[in-house]
């Protein structure tokens, strides 16, 4: 089912070159690569000056301190907004400014994007959704009419790449989909893995040097793991790096390592390992080793940077004799060719799924004799966060510890051996923020004891095929917000929430830090004391990462507050938008349905009348 061409509208070639990132090529849609895609096209040559124009238009986006252009704001993944306009003194006169009601009251874990005026989200069972941020009047919509798919832990995705006219989304059912950003029509799709095997994309797609990263979902369903890079033109696939190396890539069982990169004991039976390595031999095929979080890149060291999942099954190690490289893993590669440059593999032979599942961040930090380290960091499941040399991947430190930890790295059992973190971390997938004017990173963690089983499984696809399985002990569940100093490795403050947290952060230059909770709050506390100043009863739980942005001189906070999959928080489907200024109609907002919900939205909407939106999908 297509969708009506908006009115062609035709600016100069200064607008189109600040607004090449959102779609500007002077009213088009970029109709000509969809036949590009089909072979009409193969002029290299074209796709490079596009590709020129579209980074242009990317850095001048990440320049202007009102934008969101890419998932953590830019390819470092801090989610630091420069915006000063909030502070301390006046937070406490947030408002809702506008909230837009989506119709899909799934786990809602989106990132917005907003360039040029435009807030581009995605929600779950792949719908696109472009909103006017001023008012959060629809500007199009695009649903996704799924095929198979097979996800362990919700409809989800966590977000969209706005890049040279388009808008790229990684689908549930192995797609990756690329839309015309001016009306949400297709230009091209492509089939990225096959869902009988156990492969999706729910997680954020990243589009730099005219390539798009897209990760693949899948370690729970004895997958073999890829990061590939796709044309942005075309959706040609550009390389391929599989997470799992094969015999003739050196293989993956490692160096048999006794101990975590830091000198904590695995407790493997290494001798029994290496007894049982011929029997599986072939393990790597079904490795598993899903990219199920956006990418961080390094345009000056030409490096892409990624958290790699963890190996299957998730639990029974015997099958997967070895230290199953590159799972649980960070890992760094090649921006232009895919290869492979370093790795820091946390958890050698990971039988706990404690996994990296939230993105890599870059920054400067202190290293131990006190010089100034262009680094890479991650926080951990494991509950610690891991600081490395970006350009080699030589550790620089591992953090003190942000939630309390018990019986590291027991081995699991038939009867049940109870470890903390639980299987959820530590940090989840949640996003960290990173402010360089504290030095901290903040982190959303959880306090979840759980017991880890081990069972004999076969792979039986596309079956989750977990070998075992972790489950609660019954002891009290808590979360909390942390801030850790990079610099020195400590622990600056804490804040405790009653429920184990999921979703993400945001750091701005005003001195705040946003973060929500499963108790369905939004809150805004002091960047450098962690002292809560404002909170927001939300419909659902906020269980997606908040970003900033400024239109008309006022700047704004938005995010998705839908509940999540992963520790049952109420599900709504609002996206939720503040600023000082406010205007929210909250009598409108009682009972509307895919629209946004102010006092000044009428009469946009009526503006926008010519926009039509695709059907939804349906429900899963």
């Amino acid at each position: 089912m297509g969708t009506r061409q908006m009115p062609r509208v035709v600016l100069s070639s200064a607008a189109c070159a600040l607004l090449a990132l959102a779609g500007c090529q002077g009213g088009d849609g970029g109709g000509s690569d969809s036949a590009r895609a089909a072979g009409g096209d193969s002029s290299g040559a074209a796709r490079g000056a596009n590709a020129v124009q579209a980074d242009s238009a990317m850095r001048t986006a990440m320049a202007d301190s009102g934008s969101w252009p890419s998932y953590g704001r830019d390819y470092t993944n801090q989610r630091y907004s420069p915006l000063t306009q909030l502070t301390p003194a006046n937070v406490s006169g947030l408002k809702l400014a506008w909230k837009y009601k989506t119709g899909v009251p799934h786990a809602f874990e989106t990132s917005p994007i907003v360039v040029d005026g435009t807030m581009y989200i995605s929600t779950p069972l792949n719908h696109v959704i472009a909103l006017d941020a001023r008012t959060g009047a629809k500007k199009w919509e695009y649903a996704a009419q799924l095929g198979q798919t097979v996800f362990c832990c919700g409809p989800v995705n966590r977000g969209v790449a706005v890049y040279g006219g388009r808008v790229y989304m990684g689908q549930l059912d192995g797609k990756l989909v690329a839309l015309n950003a001016n009306d949400g029509s297709v230009a091209w799709q492509t089939q990225v893995g096959n869902p009988q095997e156990g492969y999706a994309l729910n997680g954020a797609v990243v589009a730099a040097d005219g390539k798009v990263f897209a990760g693949v979902s899948g370690g729970e369903y004895g997958i073999r793991g890829f990061l590939a890079a796709f044309d942005a033109g075309t959706g040609r696939e550009v390389w391929r790096f599989y997470t799992i190396p094969s015999p003739e890539e050196g293989g993956w069982w490692g160096k048999w390592s006794e101990t975590d990169p830091f000198g904590t004991s695995l407790h493997r039976d290494i001798a029994a390992e290496k007894r049982d390595s011929a029997k599986y031999a072939d393990a790597w095929r079904t490795g598993g080793g899903g990219v199920w979080q956006a990418v961080a890149i390094d345009r000056e060291l030409g490096l892409v940077m990624f958290t790699v999942g963890n190996p299957s099954p998730d639990l029974a190690g015997a099958p997967r004799p070895g230290d199953n490289l590159y799972t649980s893993s960070m890992v760094a590669v090649d921006l232009k060719t895919g290869k492979y440059k370093w790795h820091l593999q946390e958890i050698p032979h990971d039988v706990w799924d404690l996994d990296p599942a939230s993105p890599v961040v870059l920054m400067d930090v202190k290293d131990s004799a006190g010089g100034t380290v262009k680094a890479a960091a991650q926080a951990g499941k494991t509950g610690w966060i891991y600081v490395v040399d970006r350009a080699t991947g030589r550790p620089i430190r591992r953090t003190d510890a942000y939630v309390p930890q018990a019986n590291m790295f027991a081995q699991p059992t038939l009867e049940g051996t109870r470890m903390l973190p639980g299987a959820n971390g530590g940090s989840e997938w949640s996003p960290t923020a990173y402010s360089p004017q504290t030095g901290y990173m903040y982190v959303l963690a959880m306090h979840q004891p759980m017991n880890y089983i081990v069972k004999d499984e076969p792979l039986q696809k596309p079956a989750l095929w977990l070998g075992g399985a972790f489950v609660g002990t019954g002891e009290p569940q808590y979360g909390q917000f942390v801030a850790v100093d990079l610099n020195t490795g400590k622990v600056a403050w804490k804040y405790r929430t009653a429920k184990p947290m999921i979703g993400g952060a945001l750091a701005t230059a005003g001195g705040l830090v946003f973060t929500g909770t499963a108790d369905k709050e939004f809150l805004a506390l002091d960047a450098k004391s962690g002292r809560q100043l404002w909170k927001y009863a939300a419909p659902g739980g906020v269980n997606a990462p908040p970003v900033s942005f400024s239109v008309n001189g006022q700047q704004h906070v938005a995010v998705a507050a839908g509940g999540n999959f992963q520790i049952n928080a109420p599900r709504s489907d609002e996206l939720l938008v503040f600023s000082t200024a406010g205007g929210a109609d909250s009598t409108r907002a009682a009972g509307t349905t895919g629209r946004a919900d102010t006092a000044a939205a009428g009469a946009a909407r009526t503006a926008s009348a010519a926009t039509a939106s695709r059907p939804r999908a349906g429900g899963q």
